[in-house]
C-alpha cells in the first residue's frame, strides 16, 4: 500500500491516491486533475476509483471528469443524491484495490452525507482511515453549512449530535494504531481548531483531539457549535456543483476572455483588482476592490463575492493571469470572470497614504474600522474604540461607518485591509479611505 497526500495551501485541501498492484484509487480530488494522472503516468498505475467523502462546501472536486477521463468508477453516499455516474458507497459495501479493500463508514455529522473510508490490508487489517471532513487532525468538521443546500439537509444542533455518535460510535472504537488522513488541515474553514499536522493515528486523535475527550453528547453540542468561523458566500454554491459534478477543468479555463488593456467595460459589474496593495494604491480603477493575489485569494473571492455576481479580472502581467484564473476556478467562479485584463489603462485614480505617526499621535481624529473577525477582536483586541465590522459583511454594511471623520481601515497583517479599504472607498466619497496595511504590526 503506497499512500500519496497532495496539499493545496490555498483552501488547506488534502487529497491522497492509494495505490497497489498498479492501480489507484484517489481520495477527495481537488479542481485540477492533472497532478493525479502524471502521479499515475509516474508509477505506470491505472486510476480505476475515485471516492467522494460528501459533496464539499470549499472547493470544486474533479470527480466528475476523472470518471469520464480515465473511466474511474465513482464512489459517494447514496445520500449525496449525485446527478452524476456514480456507485453508492454505504455502511458494508466496499471495492478492492489491487490487495487493499476500501470500505464505507457512514459518519454523519459535518454533513449528512459524510462518510469515511477504512482501508483494510491484504490480511483484513485496518491500516488507514481516509476522514473526510469528519475527523480532523486536532478537531472535527463543522456542523452548520448543510442547512439549506444539498440534496440532504439538517439542522446544526441534529448534525453536532451525529458527530457525536459517529466519533464514538464508529471512529474510535477502530484500533489505535490505524493512520488517520483528513480531507483539511490548519486553515481551513471546515472546522475551528485543525493542528498543522498532516496525519495522526486513531489512538493519538482519542489522546489529543478536544472533541474527542469525555463528555456527554449536549456539552459535545455546545463545544461544537461554539465560536465555528464564519461562512463564505460560495459555500452552499460548491455544495450543489459538486453534487452536479464539474465542468471539465482545462476547457472551463479556456472559456474566460482574455481582454486588451484598453477595452471599454461595464461598469455595472465588480472589478476585482489582484495586483499588490502598492500598485493598486498607485493606479486603479474606480470602485475597484483590491483582492491581491495571496495565500487565500480563493477564500476571500468566495467570502465578499456572490456565486451570482460576474467581475473583471486585473492583473500584473500575463504570467499571473493563469494562476489567479486557476485559483478562481478551484472554487468554481471561473464562469463569473466577464475578462481577465492585464493593467488596465484607465487605472489611473489614486488610494490616499496614511501620516501613520499622525494617526498614532491622534487615533480620537480618525473613525477607526476592525475588520478582523469578531473572535479574533475578542481574543485580541488591538486598537481601542475602533469599530468591528468583519471583511465578509463588510459590503453589506457600509452605511454603519460614520462619515464624519477620516476612515483607517486595519485587519491583523495587512493583507484583508487593502480589501477593506478598497470595499469601503468603492462606498464613502466624501471622506479618505486609508489602509493601516502592515503598520498595524506597530500597535500589536
Amino acid at each position: 500500500m503506497i499512500i500519496e497526500q497532495f496539499e493545496d495551501k490555498g483552501l488547506a485541501h488534502f487529497s491522497y491516491t492509494i495505490m497497489s498492484e498498479g492501480k489507484i484509487a484517489i481520495i477527495d480530488p481537488a479542481r485540477d486533475p492533472q497532478p493525479y494522472y502524471e502521479y499515475a503516468m509516474m508509477h505506470d498505475a491505472r486510476i480505476i476509483a475515485v471516492v467522494e467523502t460528501h459533496p464539499h462546501a470549499d472547493f470544486v472536486s474533479s470527480h466528475r471528469e476523472i470518471h469520464h477521463t480515465k473511466e474511474a468508477e465513482v464512489y459517494t453516499s447514496r445520500l449525496t443524491g449525485a446527478d452524476y455516474t456514480h456507485n453508492a458507497f454505504d455502511d458494508g459495501d466496499s471495492f478492492r484495490v489491487g490487495e487493499l479493500t476500501l470500505h464505507a463508514i457512514n459518519t454523519p455529522g459535518h454533513s449528512p452525507d459524510s462518510i469515511c473510508v477504512l482501508v483494510k490490508d491484504a490480511q483484513g487489517k485496518p491500516a488507514a482511515l481516509f476522514s473526510g471532513d469528519t475527523l480532523f487532525i486536532g478537531d472535527v468538521g463543522r456542523p452548520d453549512l448543510r442547512e439549506n443546500a444539498g440534496h440532504t439537509t439538517a439542522d446544526r444542533e441534529e448534525l453536532a449530535s451525529a458527530m457525536y455518535r459517529s466519533t464514538r460510535e464508529k471512529l474510535m472504537v477502530l484500533p489505535d494504531d490505524v493512520l488517520v488522513y483528513p480531507t483539511h488541515g490548519a486553515g481551513s474553514l471546515c472546522g475551528k481548531g485543525i493542528s498543522n499536522a498532516h496525519s495522526s493515528t486513531i489512538g493519538a486523535e482519542k489522546s489529543g483531539n478536544a472533541a474527542l475527550q469525555p463528555m456527554q453528547e449536549e456539552e459535545f453540542v455546545d463545544y461544537l457549535l461554539a465560536n465555528q468561523p464564519f461562512v463564505p458566500l460560495y459555500f452552499p454554491f460548491d455544495v450543489e456543483l459538486n453534487k452536479k459534478g464539474a465542468p471539465i477543468y482545462r476547457e472551463s479555463l479556456l472559456r474566460v476572455p482574455h481582454l486588451a488593456s484598453d477595452c471599454d467595460l461595464n461598469k455595472n459589474k465588480l472589478f476585482i483588482d489582484t495586483r499588490p496593495a502598492a500598485t493598486f494604491r498607485q493606479g486603479h480603477l474606480p470602485n475597484a476592490i483590491n483582492l491581491h493575489d495571496g495565500l487565500k485569494f480563493e477564500t476571500w473571492l468566495g467570502a465578499i463575492v456572490l456565486p451570482t455576481e460576474k467581475f473583471y479580472l486585473f492583473t500584473s502581467d500575463e504570467e499571473s493571469q493563469d494562476t489567479i484564473i486557476a485559483k478562481t476556478a478551484k472554487i468554481g467562479y471561473e464562469k463569473n470572470i466577464d475578462g481577465v485584463i492585464v493593467n488596465p489603462e484607465a487605472a489611473t485614480e489614486t488610494s490616499p497614504e496614511l501620516d501613520v505617526a499622525h494617526f498614532k499621535a491622534n487615533p480620537d481624529h480618525y473613525t477607526i474600522i476592525d475588520i478582523r473577525n469578531r473572535r479574533e477582536v475578542k481574543e485580541q483586541p488591538i486598537i481601542t474604540d475602533s469599530l468591528n465590522l468583519p471583511l465578509p459583511e463588510l459590503r453589506n454594511h457600509l452605511t454603519a461607518i460614520p462619515t464624519d471623520k477620516p476612515i483607517v481601515v486595519h485587519c491583523a497583517g495587512g493583507y484583508r485591509s487593502a480589501i477593506g479599504s478598497s470595499i469601503i472607498a468603492t462606498g464613502i466619497k466624501n471622506q479618505p479611505v486609508y489602509d493601516l496595511g502592515e503598520a498595524i504590526k506597530e500597535f500589536s
